[in-house]
């Protein structure tokens, strides 16, 4: 039996979005090991959940690496979500709305 053309584009965003996702992770990661190490003096937490880790050097880094890698992830796919959309012509199936666009309220003018 033949895989559909949506299956198949379904594979090709799957491994889009892994690759993007993982690479942006690991920069992020890296350029904030960096940074960590020039303002401290010290390698970052490897595990922040280790007791014998500060408590304000767990919560800084958990912080950091929490918002920086979920941000990097986001902008990495969304780039790889316009050249899939360039490449083909439409967003991948897991990108589409649910529901369609609803109209724009009018704001309604008050005479007086």
């Amino acid at each position: 039996m033949a895989k559909s053309k949506a299956d198949k584009g379904s594979k090709v965003w799957a491994a889009f979005a892994l690759v993007s996702g993982i690479s942006a992770a690991r920069l992020t990661n890296k350029v904030l090991s960096t940074g960590w190490k020039a303002s401290t003096g010290r390698k970052p937490p490897a595990n922040p959940a280790d007791p014998d880790v500060e408590l304000w050097e767990a919560v800084a880094w958990s912080m950091a690496t929490g918002a920086a890698v979920a941000l990097a992830r986001m902008f990495a796919q969304r780039r790889a979500a316009n050249y899939y959309v360039r490449s083909t012509g439409h967003l991948p199936k897991q990108l589409e709305k649910d529901e369609p666009e609803r109209p724009k309220r009018r704001k309604a003018v008050v005479a007086g």
